[in-house]
């Protein structure tokens, strides 16, 4: 068990140039657009950060014609007056001012800027225009930017850069939260430190020119304050860069995630950020693969985050639950939620049970959850007794407030059991009451929750964190053996004739280009036999009658080759008939924001309408390729479903890895699929097999 404890410090980094110390921990800040116009942005931003700061930095405003208002003319004016570069230039400034301003900033030795306006890339052309200005000045002088278009950023109780009046109410603490907009960045801080999990560094990434969710990730891998980090996630445009950040990090420290998207919400997040999108289902995904722990709403994400700042379990393939609960049906709701979220609560030993017959009344409910009934003075050993069971990693706690029965915190204390293992509560009652019972789990780094469900989420994402981490810990590989390049546009005999250079068992065949060929290979194959067209740019053979299945006689060929010739075929590929099985997916194709991914589920005809799939990066590692498909609903079919064949994990992980490898290796490759790839009695194999060029080679071909 790793505990972590709230650190009252701020590590102080000082990388070299790129560092976004003088972003984040700025010791002077000039806000251009500063006015004494009571409701105008740069006003409000110049309160803000004066009163939100913690009197150790020194603010300059500037505008061209405040002078008798105290302001300073220029940032050359203001640099002079301070008699030193100073570290970030906060513009409120309209759209078309900001490049000059923040070039001016950037020769003024300005290490970072933000920019509050909008109306850029998500304002169309013109806005366009002035976001690549913005991004040829960073690329040219090496100032960060924050934005353009967000809120802000702020450190509770020593920054606040943030135009959101009440951002003062949030409450300092260890989760950063790094979102991809200003205004969730503000939502998400407001309702983390209203469920008691302070913020120690809040940001809003917006339109992300120059700063992006993977510098800020990077950054905050190293801070010490920052035990556990809230990603919010929009758009993505350099998907491999994100995925490599959430690795290194969530190594380090947990990493919840939300990513919008589940509907088509492309047009509003176009006008919104003017960034690149890609499917939510591969987002999610990868997110977790890289070992983000991804939920589905906010108040999920708060529940997570109320566990995983606190405590984080080791890397464990399946840890138990330990449900302990002093009103049974709360612990009905705790368990049922647990279970539909695959989380194990495993039965509690005999000797367990033995043993806390000993210590609760009888006719309650002991081999786990454990039911105490109304709690007494027992309640302590009870939870002793339960965490001592060699089945349970963690201990998950429900019960009512009840000030005059018991104080969950000082029985979780009594008991010794947090040497051993995670300890979450579970605390309901009237606000008063849970608020005092909160107050002293804080104090013993407890992590609370104030309902059943809430109680389930966070147990559930301790424990998604320990399994994302266990799988992790493989890194073996296999690669396919060197495979010569193919010739595109690539028909199915080649394609086939591919899958098996790659150790992917296909059917026997033979390509017939007249019907004497078609009638020779009759001969030769074991019957029955499927006739197709043989024609690289027919994708859905089956959609123009383009296959003939069953055929075993020389009449049911003959009608079938008149079948084909009237659809054109300009040559037959006849196959011996696989037997009866389960039909897959799986195939590779490069996402245009992460590169080769691996999709794998239910195939067949009904593959998209089913939809049922798991997915993976292209980088995927035996170990996690032999478990993907645990993932689909329906996964109970592959392993012996009323007497059906099941799955080798091995022989699937190996065709997956050597598809994934073969498209990395050879860019010329923009999808290679098999749909559908049976699974028999004798393992898999091939049926169809579509390979794809991508947009620089499909229509030249390739030697």
């Amino acid at each position: 068990m790793t505990t972590i404890s709230p650190q009252s410090h701020l590590t102080k980094f000082t990388d070299g140039v790129g560092s976004l110390d003088p972003m984040f921990r700025p010791e002077s800040i000039a806000v251009f657009g500063a006015s004494l116009s009571p409701g105008k942005l740069g006003s409000v931003m110049l309160d803000a950060i004066e009163r939100g700061s913690d009197g150790s930095i020194s603010t300059f405003g500037i505008n061209p014609r405040g002078a008798e208002d105290g302001f300073h003319p220029s940032i050359a004016a203001a640099t002079q007056s301070h008699g030193a570069p100073i570290d970030l230039a906060v513009l409120c400034i309209p759209a078309a001012a900001t490049p000059s301003a923040l070039s001016d900033a950037a020769e003024c030795g300005v290490r970072a800027a933000l920019i509050c306006a909008g109306g850029f890339a998500e304002a169309g052309a013109e806005g366009i225009e002035l976001q690549h200005r913005l991004k040829s000045i960073t690329d040219e002088t090496g100032i960060r930017l924050l934005g353009p278009n967000t809120s802000g950023f702020f450190l509770p109780g020593r920054t606040t850069v943030s135009f959101v009046p009440t951002v003062q109410h949030i409450a300092s603490g260890t989760v950063a939260v790094v979102a991809a907009s200003g205004g969730m960045n503000h939502a998400l801080s407001f309702l983390l430190s209203e469920s008691g999990v302070g913020i120690g560094l809040g940001v809003g990434l917006g339109n992300g020119v120059d700063v992006t969710n993977s510098d800020v990730l990077r950054y905050l891998q190293h801070d010490d304050a920052i035990t556990a980090i809230a990603l919010h996630v929009e758009s993505i445009e350099d998907g491999p860069t994100l995925l490599s950040a959430i690795r290194d990090v969530s190594t380090v420290k947990p990493v919840v995630a939300i990513v919008v998207g589940r509907s088509d919400v492309s047009a509003f997040s176009e006008s919104h950020t003017g960034a690149l999108a890609t499917s939510w289902r591969t987002t999610r995904a990868l997110l977790t693969e890289a070992g983000a722990v991804v939920v589905d709403d906010e108040h999920q994400l708060v529940d997570a985050l109320a566990v995983l700042s606190r405590t984080r379990l080791p890397a464990t393939e399946s840890p138990g639950i330990g449900l302990v609960t002093a009103q049974a049906g709360p612990g009905l709701m705790v368990l049922d939620a647990l279970l539909a979220g695959g989380v194990r609560v495993p039965t509690l030993s005999d000797t367990t049970q033995r043993k806390l017959s000993d210590l609760l009344p009888p006719l309650t409910y002991q081999a786990n959850p454990v039911d105490t009934g109304r709690p007494g003075k027992s309640f302590a050993s009870v939870l002793a007794v339960t965490a001592q069971d060699s089945e349970v990693d963690v201990l998950a706690v429900y019960a009512l407030a009840e000030p005059d029965a018991i104080d969950l915190a000082t029985a979780v204390d009594e008991s010794s059991v947090r040497a051993q293992l995670p300890v979450v509560l579970g605390i309901g009652g009237p606000r008063v009451a849970v608020s005092t019972a909160t107050t002293s789990a804080a104090e013993l780094a407890l992590p609370v929750l104030a309902g059943p469900t809430s109680l389930a989420n966070g147990v559930r994402a301790l424990v998604d964190d320990a399994k994302i981490q266990f799988g992790r810990r493989y890194t073996d590989e296999f690669r396919s053996p060197n495979t010569p390049l193919v010739s595109l546009p690539v028909d199915e005999a080649a394609g086939k004739d591919l899958l098996d250079a790659l150790g992917i068992r296909t059917p026997d065949r033979r390509v017939a280009h007249n019907r004497a060929d078609a009638h020779q290979a009759f001969t030769e194959l074991q019957h029955p036999v499927v006739a197709k067209i043989l024609d690289a740019s027919v994708l859905h053979k089956t959609e123009i009658g383009g296959v003939h299945l069953f055929i075993r006689t020389k009449q049911e060929l003959d009608a079938a080759l008149d079948s084909l010739d009237e659809i054109n075929a300009p040559a037959y590929l006849l196959e011996s008939m696989a037997g009866p099985g389960v039909d897959l997916v799986l195939g590779v194709r490069r996402d245009p924001v992460f590169g080769p991914i691996i999709v794998a589920g239910l195939g067949g005809t009904a593959a998209e309408a089913i939809g049922d799939v798991a997915i993976r990066s292209g980088h995927v590692t035996l170990s996690a390729a032999a478990t993907m498909l645990d993932d689909l609903h329906t996964s109970a079919l592959l392993h012996g479903w009323r007497g059906g064949p099941s799955l080798d994990r091995d022989e699937f992980a190996r065709a997956t890895v050597a598809l994934a490898g073969y498209v990395l290796d050879h860019e010329e490759i923009g999808d290679l699929e098999i749909n559908p790839l049976r699974l028999t009695e004798n393992g898999l194999v091939a049926l169809d097999a579509v390979v794809v060029g991508t947009s620089r080679f499909a229509n030249e071909g390739h030697q």
